[in-house]
This record gives C-alpha cells, structure tokens and sequence, in this order.
C-alpha cells in the first residue's frame, strides 16, 4: 500500500508520516532537504537556481515511486511527484522565477514520468492557514527558510487547494490548524482513526 502526505511548508508533513510510519509499522520515505544540492541557492537566489532544483526534486520523487511500486511494501510517503508538477513549478513560472523555456522542459519531462507511475493509494492533505505555517517554520529554525515570503507562501496554498478540489484519486483532507498531533495524543488518535476508516475502506 502506497500512503503519501501533501501540503504546503510548514503544514506537518513529515512529522506526520513519521508518527502514522510507527503507529501502523509502515516505511516512511522523506522528502530529501538534507543532501538536497540546490536548497540554499535557490532561497537565495531563486531566478537562477529554480529550474535546477524543481528537475532535482521531480528526479528524487520519480525514482522514490518506482522503488514504492517495486517494493511490495506497505510506504507512507512525505510529499508527491504531482505537488512539484502542479504547485511548486508552476508558481515559480508565474512569478517569473522560471523561464518558459525551462517551465515547458520540466512541464515534458514530468508528463513522461507521470505516464510511467500511478498515484497513492490514498493521498492525505494537511490543509492550514498562512499564519499557522508561518509559525511552524519560525519553530523549526531552517536557516535556509528564513527568506520565504508569506505572499510566496499564499500562491502556494492557493495552488494546492485548485490542485485539491481537482484531485481524482482517494483523498483524506486534514485541518491541522487546530491539530497538535505532536504533544496532543487524542489529535493523532482522531487522525488516525480517520485513516483506518478510509483505509478499511479499501480493502
């Protein structure tokens, strides 16, 4: 079974797999911001270095759901393929930050890619307001996220619910603006009863 988390920066996404990943005993497959090469420069110069990161991420995801599909195993995935393709590059294109040349370069690539995966079994959003998100990411300190703008933040939140409200696979949409699924067990107890509804549904 493939599981995957979705939403914007800050919403919780990998703590969130990392809870459900022990909870149900499933293998938790993060995002790569660690080793990732073009983090730092795109932040601080973002024009130049947006391409280069976008083809990067879309590399490491696509390769991410080949060994989800080939491994048999039960994967909770942090962040998809589809999120980069329909959020991330095509925002950084309508700021002006990626040029049409590369935007329809990474556009053809993803297609290819895309026409060679399938989706999550079911796709989980963490939906959360601005000032939430802000607030996350002042908490967890990452240097290189210090520069991001809540007018970027905003773009991205209204291109992940037009993504949402268009998405045709099996979703579970979570508030987590009221959410602490960290310090709060009866939070991640209600979520987690949610999923197993959803998931025995399934089956």
């Amino acid at each position: 079974m493939h599981i995957a988390i979705a939403g914007n920066i800050g919403a919780g996404k990998t703590t969130l797999t990392k809870l459900l990943a022990k909870h149900y005993n499933w293998e938790a497959q993060l995002e790569d911001v660690v080793d990732n090469p073009y983090l730092d420069d795109f932040y601080n110069q973002m024009e130049r270095w947006s391409f280069n990161l976008q083809v990067y991420f879309l590399n490491s995801r696509f390769r991410q759901v080949l060994q989800i599909r080939q491994s048999g195993r039960d994967i909770i995935q942090d962040r998809t393929i589809y999120e980069d393709a329909h959020i991330f590059a095509p925002n950084l294109h309508a700021m002006g930050l990626m040029t049409n040349r590369d935007f329809e370069n990474y556009k053809s690539l993803f297609d290819l890619m895309e026409s060679l995966v399938k989706g999550p079994d079911v796709l989980i959003y963490l939906r959360s307001s601005i000032p939430n998100l802000v607030s996350q990411i002042h908490k967890r300190g990452r240097d290189y996220e210090n520069s991001i703008s809540i007018d970027y933040l905003s773009r991205l939140n209204e291109r992940y619910e037009a993504w949402i409200h268009g998405y045709k696979g099996k979703l579970l949409i979570i508030d987590v603006d009221n959410l602490n699924f960290v310090d709060n067990p009866e939070d991640l107890g209600n979520v987690i009863n949610t999923i197993d509804a959803e998931i025995n549904g399934l089956f």
